[in-house]
């Protein structure tokens, strides 16, 4: 797993201690891609963070919440996951609670199997149901470009049509062997990539319009809906996008790696990037 310079914007502001906790989720004003937000509060994961944040403190902390989405839904990216790791980031910080990273991520493990590795983010290998999580010292060079197509892929359907294809053999070394040695787009691979195209058949023809176009392996993120290309450096990363964009009239982003950010903007309030 690898962070990305593609952020939701995540504000935390106190409250006075006998108030209730305010949340509000919108688009930011340069998301690409915007889609309806229409789940309920308490189902977000962010909210479940500061929930299980509280539990396991046995004390309130009352706080005020903007989240501005940059990351679309349901793209396989894990934004989901990054705000609820902002939140546990955020709330550490600005209640001075001292938790270390160990802690955050045993609590991040209880709201979903990507919170542990977002909750420091960089370059690592997780392993388990997310709750192993062995980082690696530094970021490797990425430069990719997202494409974004107007398609779903609901993560519970695309695992079942893995499980219902048979599942495939975990080759640990193939994975060890991708993080040991600068990223090649060549060589990468997802288990869930046909699961998610037999879900959402318009993905495939996607990836095979694209591929032609940049002359590059299409890859899947995660369990889609969201592609990626590899890039070589910015200029080219720039470049392809562009062309995408024309092409197939699709939104296309160029993405570096970058490690999470949490950072005290005043005494009362704190602000965290979710990646």
């Amino acid at each position: 797993m690898i962070t990305v310079d593609l952020c939701d914007e995540m504000t935390l502001t106190p409250l006075e201690p006998d108030r209730l906790s305010r949340y509000a989720i919108l688009w930011h004003d340069e998301a690409r891609v915007r889609q309806e937000i229409d789940w309920s509060i308490t189902s977000d994961l962010a909210v479940k963070a500061h929930l299980a944040l509280e539990a396991w403190t046995k004390r309130r902390l009352p706080i005020q919440m903007k989240l501005e989405k940059r990351i679309p839904l349901g793209g396989g990216l894990g934004g989901g996951s990054s705000d609820a790791a902002a939140m546990l980031r955020g709330c550490n910080a600005l209640f001075d609670l001292s938790l270390s990273d160990r802690i955050l991520e045993g609590i991040a493990a209880s709201i979903g199997s990507d919170v542990p590795f977002l909750v420091r983010g960089g370059s690592a290998i997780v392993e388990g149901t997310g709750e192993m999580v062995e980082y690696h010292e530094s970021m490797p060079a990425l430069h990719a470009v997202l494409i974004f197509p107007a398609v779903a892929c609901h993560t519970g359907r695309v695992y079942q049509q893995f499980d219902a294809g048979g599942g495939s053999a975990l080759d640990p070394a193939a994975v060890r062997a991708l993080a040991e040695e600068p990223i090649d787009g060549d060589r990468l691979f997802n288990d869930l990539a046909e699961p998610a195209m037999t879900i959402a058949p318009e993905l495939q023809s996607y990836r095979e319009d694209i591929a032609k176009q940049v002359s590059a392996p299409v890859h899947v993120s995660g369990s889609g809906s969201t592609l990626f290309v590899m890039a070589r450096n910015e200029m080219e990363s720039e470049a392809m996008a562009r062309a995408i964009e024309a092409e197939t009239g699709l939104a296309a982003l160029v993405v570096s790696a970058a490690a999470p950010e949490v950072g005290i903007v005043d005494r009362f309030a704190a602000e965290s990037d979710g990646r």
